[in-house]
């Protein structure tokens, strides 16, 4: 029994010992790169986010504008990227007439002179609003941006072409296999290497009915994220990337990160190899994935010479900072 005792205790040790090299950053491979930044919705309109809900309107709760740039608009994307983004987030509804129609909200009445829900409407008529029309940073005595804002709804078409070779995750709004499939239809007549420019998010059915038709297009859905970061921490000391984690978006809170195995290094390195792109996002408390890493304090989270990628709602802040609190630590 003794003898018994003492092997389980060798085994213990050595499995201790295996883990422990599997997944320790001092042994990793070298962090030194350049963090890949994602702007989520281009440079927007910050607003009130205390007691925000999903029917809250948000022009309508506009902070007072240090900028006049408008979500989902080609001047906001020009903007960004000139700010450092890498990638740029963006909304998609299709519309009656065949197009993709890029805006955030499911319906018009919040943001635009317009009314009704934004996919039942055509391309033709959202082109005549003025989508600067609802923001008011002081409760509707003015709005700054009235009038400046008609027919700079783009389309998803207009945009690519307006920027050929920069990347962009398209977010589809609703939970309808329908957009997934008319979305893969339109990614599919693109050529194969602008394709490798794009990855697409949003409700499980379109995604799952995207990835189907068009698998070599990273995607991520609320169910993919929550199985693939589930089993790999159940299993992925072992080195093994969960089938949910391969050519997929993972989005991973910063408070979540310190407890993925082998984080950062091996982490990184694993899901790259397996052809899946890392953003590191705000933390996570709970509700929606929202937040990005718009302040300084969640950006010091990271760590030293990090070269994954960081979601963020502040990219005309945020990319300025990354010299001192990434790059400056690291000693670049």
């Amino acid at each position: 029994m003794r003898r018994i005792w003492r092997y389980l205790a060798f085994a213990l040790i050595g499995l201790a010992a295996f883990v422990f090299l599997n997944n320790t950053s001092f042994l990793g491979p070298d962090l030194s790169g350049e963090p890949v930044l994602l702007a989520h919705r281009g440079i927007a309109q910050r607003f009130e986010t205390a007691g925000l809900t999903n029917d809250s309107c948000t022009a309508e709760r506009m902070l007072p504008p240090t900028h006049a740039y408008l979500e989902n608009t080609i001047a906001s994307m020009r903007a960004s990227f000139e700010a450092g983004a890498d990638i740029v987030e963006l909304d998609v509804h299709p519309t009656t007439d065949g197009e993709f129609a890029v805006f955030h909200d499911w319906t018009l009445d919040c943001r635009t002179n317009g009314q009704g829900v934004t996919r039942e409407q055509s391309m033709v008529y959202l082109k005549t609003l003025d989508i600067g029309h609802g923001y008011t940073a002081d409760g509707g005595k003015t709005f700054p941006f009235r009038g400046e804002a008609v027919g700079l709804m783009p389309t998803l078409e207009e945009v690519l072409a307006s920027f050929p070779d920069r990347s962009f995750l398209i977010n589809v709004k609703s939970n309808d296999p329908s957009e997934g499939k008319a979305l893969a239809k339109f990614l599919a007549g693109l050529p194969p290497q602008r394709r490798t420019q794009l990855m697409v998010y949003g409700g499980d059915r379109p995604i799952a009915a995207l990835r189907d038709s068009l698998p070599e297009v990273k995607t991520l859905s609320r169910s993919s994220l929550k199985s693939c970061l589930l089993r790999y921490i159940g299993y992925g000391w072992t080195g093994a990337v969960p089938p949910a984690c391969r050519s997929s978006v993972i989005f991973v809170p910063i408070n979540i990160a310190p407890w993925l195995w082998g984080w950062p290094g091996r982490f990184l390195e694993r899901m790259n190899s397996a052809g899946s792109h890392v953003f590191v996002i705000g933390p996570y408390e709970g509700g929606d994935f929202s937040t990005g890493i718009d302040n300084r304090e969640d950006l010091s989270r990271l760590p030293e010479g990090y070269g994954g990628g960081v979601f963020t709602n502040e990219i005309e802040k945020i990319a300025p900072l990354l010299d001192v609190s990434i790059r400056g630590r690291s000693g670049q």
